[in-house]
C-alpha cells in the first residue's frame, strides 16, 4: 500500500501566503491584499474580494496595518556596512550587497569609483564573478571618462578622457556584465565612446560633465539613455545656457537618477524633476558610499578618505576636500522620504525605486514589481514607513514580527 502524501511534501517548494496588508501592484495600490509565494517566485497577488474565498487563509501571515512593496532596484551603488565595491575583496563586496539588502535593495548594480583602468579591471573581474553568480546585477563603471571641472569626490589626477580603445578594455575586463558606464560626452572621444557603449549594449550615462545643451542633445542621439545623478555634479539650469539638465528632463529617452537623501537635492527641484520628466523616467539612486548603513566616522573611498558627520560625506583631503562623496542612503529611507517629506504617492514612489530602475536595466521580467511569476522580492512598511520586513527570493532577510 503506498504510504499517504502529506499536502506539503519534502519536495513541494515552500509556500508562504502574506495576507491583510496594502499591496501596492502595477495597477495601484490594493487595500487587504494577498500574496502567495511558492520557493523564489510569486505565484498570485490578489486584492481583498478573493483574499476571503482562499482555501489557505487560516495559515496566512496577517499583516494587516502594513504596506508590502516590491525589492528595490539600485543602479548606482559604490559602498556600505564599512565596505566598498572598489576593494575588489569577495568578502566586503558582500558585506555591502548584505548590508542595502537589509534595507530592501534586492537587486543592485556596483559602482565603482575612478581609478587607474588596470586597477578598475582588476575590480571588474571580481564583480563580474558576483554579477554571474547572482549576487549582483551588473557593473557601473563611474569614471575615469569624466570632467575635471565637475569630478566631485573623483580623484583628479586619474581622470582620462574617453578614449573609445580604453572604454572597450574596461567593457571587455567585465566579461559581459557591465551594465553602465558614465561619460562627459564633451571631451575629446566622448561622443564616439557613447555610440561604442551603446552598440555593445552597455547603458551610457551622461554626469559628471561641463556639458552644454547643444552637446549634451548630441550625446543623446549617439545612444546615451540615463543622467548620472541629474543635477549634482553638472551646471545648473541657467536661462541662456540651459545646459545638460534642460537637455537631459526634456528628452523622453533619458532616465534620470536623484539621490533622495535631502542633502543633495532640494525637495522642489525633485518635485520639478518628476514634473518635467513624469514618473515613468525617475530612478532614484543611493550613490551610497561605505558609511551607509553605519556611524559617523572615517571610511575609504576607492583611493581616497572620506569624512562623515551627521550622515553627510565629504572629502577629507586634497584638491577636492569638503566636496560631497557619495551618500550614507540606503533606499527604505529614500522611500521614506519620498512619501513622507516629498509628498510623492506611494505609486510614483515603486516606480522610482522599483519598476522604473528594473525597466532600465532589463530585469522587468522578474523584478520591479509585485506580480505572478516574478521573484519573490519585496519590502514590508509598518503604518509609519518604516521598514520592518525585507524578503528575496523568497527567504526573509528581514522577518516582520507577527501578532
Amino acid at each position: 500500500m503506498a504510504q499517504h502524501q502529506s499536502a506539503q511534501s519534502p519536495s513541494a517548494p515552500r509556500r508562504t501566503v502574506l495576507a491583510g496588508a496594502r499591496i501596492a501592484r502595477p495597477s495601484g495600490v490594493v487595500d487587504s491584499g494577498r500574496i502567495t509565494i511558492e520557493g523564489s517566485r510569486i505565484t498570485g497577488v490578489h486584492s481583498r474580494d478573493l483574499d476571503r474565498q482562499a482555501p489557505d487563509a487560516a495559515a496566512a501571515m496577517d499583516l494587516s496595518g502594513h504596506l508590502i512593496v516590491p525589492g528595490f532596484v539600485d543602479v548606482h551603488v559604490h559602498g556600505g556596512g564599512g565596505g566598498s565595491f572598489s576593494s575588489a575583496d569577495p568578502d566586503e563586496c558582500m558585506t555591502v550587497v548584505e548590508t542595502h539588502r537589509r534595507h530592501g535593495t534586492t537587486s543592485m548594480v556596483a559602482s565603482t569609483v575612478t581609478g587607474e583602468l588596470a586597477e578598475l579591471a582588476r575590480q571588474a573581474g571580481v564583480l563580474a564573478e558576483l554579477v554571474q553568480q547572482g549576487e549582483l546585477v551588473g557593473i557601473h563603471f563611474e569614471g575615469p571618462f569624466i570632467s575635471p571641472h565637475r569630478c566631485g569626490a573623483h580623484q583628479p589626477e586619474l581622470l582620462r578622457d574617453p578614449d573609445p580603445a580604453d572604454v572597450r578594455k574596461l567593457i571587455d575586463a567585465a566579461h559581459g556584465t557591465a551594465a553602465m558606464m558614465t561619460v562627459a560626452p564633451e571631451l575629446p572621444g566622448g561622443l564616439a565612446s557613447v555610440r561604442l557603449l551603446a552598440d555593445a549594449g552597455v547603458i551610457a550615462a551622461v554626469g559628471h560633465t561641463d556639458s552644454s545643451y547643444d552637446a549634451t542633445r548630441q550625446a543623446i542621439d549617439a545612444g546615451a539613455t540615463v543622467a548620472t545623478h541629474l543635477f549634482n555634479a553638472m551646471p545648473g539650469l541657467g536661462h541662456r545656457a540651459p545646459g545638460p539638465v534642460a537637455a537631459l528632463l526634456e528628452d523622453e529617452r533619458i532616465t534620470v537618477e536623484l539621490i533622495n537623501d535631502g542633502t543633495h537635492l532640494h525637495p522642489s527641484i525633485l518635485q520639478l524633476a518628476f514634473r518635467e520628466a513624469g514618473d515613468e523616467r525617475v530612478a532614484f539612486i543611493t550613490d551610497a558610499m561605505g558609511a551607509a548603513g553605519m556611524n559617523d566616522g572615517m571610511y575609504p573611498l576607492g583611493p581616497m578618505r572620506v569624512e562623515v558627520k551627521d550622515g553627510v560625506a565629504r572629502i577629507s583631503e586634497g584638491p577636492t576636500a569638503g566636496s560631497i562623496a557619495g551618500s550614507t542612503l540606503t533606499l527604505d529611507r529614500a522611500f521614506h522620504r519620498a512619501v513622507t517629506v516629498d509628498g510623492l504617492t506611494v505609486d510614483q514612489a515603486v516606480r522610482a525605486l522599483s519598476a522604473n530602475p528594473a525597466r532600465l536595466l532589463g530585469i522587468a521580467d522578474r523584478a520591479g514589481s509585485l506580480e505572478a511569476g516574478k521573484d519573490a522580492d519585496l519590502v514590508v512598511f509598518d503604518a509609519a514607513y518604516a521598514l520592518v520586513g525585507v524578503m528575496r527570493r523568497g527567504e526573509w532577510l528581514v522577518h516582520p514580527p507577527t501578532p
